[in-house]
């Protein structure tokens, strides 16, 4: 059976040698006498988990060199987790590493029973984590990341930008009409970057009123004001080496806009009533429903905070701009709502099939569940029709088909059906196969025909 990897970064080399024996029979173990060496083997992605000695040269009586390596693990690498090897008169230092992204510290003089069962825990603690990215990187080739939905090109487009973006630490914007799932899209990008495993804190500028709104953001001292009766410790701060999501952020009034800039460009923030700034690790990520260019026009938006947030703008398509998800969405709410309101099998009727693909959806996703809960809340039977979802049934003289050549009408089925069995097999060619009464081959040349990949 194949050994799990540990790495021990240990200046001592008795140390070193003495932890190297007695875990050596449980785990496959390089070691690192400093901090040059342990980036080197840390950066090739190696390692699960590893234990680390703050004390490293040229500093060994300092713990400045191993929180300096702990701070730069996110980048070096982000799914190794860091067991802290501390003495035992060093519990501030010890929280400290933990604060920084340690998961757990074993006190000397090191207790290797106790070593073991932290170093047991930290490497499930990882499997556990290992597993779900990989569950999630396989349901993004079903159609799904982080919990959207969508098989359409504009989709599949913004799902690889998302998780490229996720990567990095640069401000992100982002923009769409009402409903398009733009809190989704944060927590997407939280969800698949390195910072994953610290705060993701939503803001929503428009619903704080405007003269409690900097105390929220960034806090107050005691005092500061009538009515602070104690310190209050802001959204800003308590994202600090997560995610702060700023949603309707084109509601933010014109002076907090001014504060907001500053937190940006000099990533501190000043609490009422402080007398000092404080640095914060904060990344940020904005939404708004509304044209920032034409308010910054009118003044009613600073340019240069539009700039500064808007370094990676990413555009949510409307529902209209991605029917190819209309019914994998609808079909997606039903099962979900009716499962959680044990309503048993339900299923849409044709007639409202056709009213879903021929409604314009003006509240786009949020209109569809709720539309989808409403039919749930009145139906009497297991078939959902149009007018339980509150659409007008579509006839085909007014639904304002274009005339299609009976060639171009062949082709335009044929792609829809081999979409629909794709969808319903999760893209599964040979239950795709069997859907459609064909074979495999065929599937394979149909998809080549009509530009279709999975």
């Amino acid at each position: 059976m194949k050994k799990d990897r540990l790495l021990i970064i240990e200046d001592e080399p008795s140390v070193a040698k003495q932890l190297k024996w007695a875990l050596g029979e449980a785990y496959e173990i390089a070691v690192a006498g400093e901090a040059h060496t342990a980036r080197k083997l840390l950066r090739a992605g190696a390692f699960a988990v590893a234990t680390l000695d703050l004390g490293l040269p040229p500093h060994p009586d300092s713990p400045r060199e191993g929180l300096t390596l702990l701070e730069e693990l996110p980048a070096l690498a982000p799914h190794t987790r860091i067991v802290v090897i501390t003495g035992n008169s060093e519990q501030e230092t010890a929280l400290k590493a933990v604060a920084l992204g340690a998961v757990d510290f074993c006190e000397k003089p090191i207790d290797l029973k106790i070593l073991e069962i932290i170093l047991s825990r930290t490497f499930r603690l990882q499997a556990l984590e290992t597993a779900n990215r990989e569950l999630r990187q396989q349901t993004d080739h079903c159609g799904a990341l982080c919990g959207m939905l969508g098989v359409s090109p504009v989709m599949q487009t913004l799902f690889g930008l998302i998780r490229k973006v996720s990567a990095s630490d640069y401000p992100v914007l982002v923009t769409g009409e009402s409903g398009t799932g733009k809190e989704m899209v944060a927590h997407a990008l939280h969800d698949l970057s390195p910072r994953a495993a610290k705060p993701l804190v939503i803001i929503n500028c428009g619903a704080i009123p405007e003269n409690l709104l900097e105390s929220e953001l960034f806090g107050h001292e005691k005092g500061a004001f009538t009515g602070a009766v104690g310190r209050k410790i802001g959204k800003f701060e308590q994202a600090d080496g997560g995610t702060v999501f700023l949603d309707e952020i084109g509601e933010l009034p014109l002076a907090m806009q001014v504060k907001l800039l500053r937190c940006l460009q000099e990533g501190t923030i000043e609490r009422i009533g402080g007398s000092r700034p404080l640095t914060l690790d904060v990344r940020v990520v904005a939404a708004t429903n509304i044209d920032l260019k034409a308010a910054v026009a009118r003044g009613a938006f600073r340019e240069d905070l539009y700039f500064r947030l808007n370094v990676v703008p990413l555009q949510l398509p409307s529902l209209r701009e991605r029917a190819e998800d209309i019914l994998l969405l609808a079909q997606h709410f039903l099962r979900s709502e009716a499962q959680a309101h044990k309503k048993g099998r339900v299923s849409f009727a044709s007639d409202a099939v056709a009213a879903l693909g021929a409604h314009p959806w003006p509240g786009n996703v949020r209109e569809l569940q709720n539309r989808i809960r409403r039919a749930l809340a009145t139906i009497s039977s297991q078939w959902i029709g149009a007018a339980d979802l509150g659409l007008e049934e579509v006839r085909p003289e007014a639904a304002g088909e274009p005339f299609y050549t009976l060639q171009a009408a062949r082709e335009r089925a044929e792609r829809r059906c081999l979409q629909q069995a794709l969808l319903l097999s999760g893209n599964n060619i040979s239950q795709a196969a069997k859907l459609m009464e064909t074979s495999r081959p065929t599937v394979h040349d149909l998809m080549k025909k009509h530009g279709i990949t999975v």
